[in-house]
Order: structure tokens, then sequence, then C-alpha cells
């Protein structure tokens, strides 16, 4: 079974408590989270943190790999695991569900857009905003 506080210790990072709850969160949700969930995730595992205190974490676990930080036009950032595969995300308009998309063949067009524009290319953003099937009906 993985352990987180090993996997903290091995990037030298102290293994406290709400920074390995905010770790286990990310590690077991299907879409990506913003502060204030984390807060209360961590409200509920009984670990007091204010939002500075998740914003830290959060700039923390992004810049060792651990999280990824993403923008879905909402004037907020929300995240998820570091080591998920690429995806993309499917985001409602309506009702705000997000779906995860991961067979999108964008490797393909990033190769093209290098070799055309000889531009190189470190990382992507790819969403898509419209109407679920839920509230389609």
């Amino acid at each position: 079974m993985h352990d987180c506080k090993e996997e903290l210790r091995d990037m030298d990072l102290k293994a406290t408590p709400a920074r390995l709850a905010v770790l286990r969160l990310l590690e077991k949700i299907d879409k990506p989270v913003d502060v204030a969930g984390i807060i209360d995730y961590l409200r509920q595992q009984g670990i007091k943190a204010d939002p500075a205190t998740v914003f830290r974490i959060m700039n923390l676990f992004t810049d060792n790999g651990l999280a990824k930080q993403i923008q879905l036009n909402e004037g907020k950032f929300r995240y998820e695991l570091g080591a998920k595969e690429d995806h993309h995300h499917l985001i409602c308009e309506n009702c705000g569900a997000i779906e995860d998309v991961s067979d999108c063949n964008i490797e393909a067009l990033e190769k093209d857009i290098m070799k055309k524009k000889k531009f190189f290319i470190k990382h992507h953003s790819l969403e898509f905003f419209g109407v679920c099937n839920k509230c389609q009906h």
C-alpha cells in the first residue's frame, strides 16, 4: 500500500497532519478540488487549517510535482494529483459537473505545432465548456 508519509519524506517535506490529509484527498478524488473543498475535507478529518495554510500546502505540492493547478474559468484554482495521467476536462456550464477526458490525441497536435511554429511546448491546458448529458434532458 502507498505510504503518503514516506512520499513526503522522500521529497524532503515534513509530513504534517494537514499535508498528509491533503495528499490522501488528492489521491482519492476523481475531479479537481478547490481550496474550500480541501478545507472542508480537513475539517472532516479533525484538522484545522485556514485558507493561507492550504494555499501554502498546494503551492508546495505544485512546486514539487505532487499536485497540478488547474484553472477552469471560475476565478479560482482547482488542484488534482500531479501523477495523474495527462487528461483534459469537460465542464458543464449549467450544473458545474467536471469530467475527465483522457482519450484525446493532443500529442499529435503538439508535435505539429512544435514543427510548424518552432515552438517548444512544455505543457498545455485544454478544457471543454458546454452542457452535460444530464442537463440536456
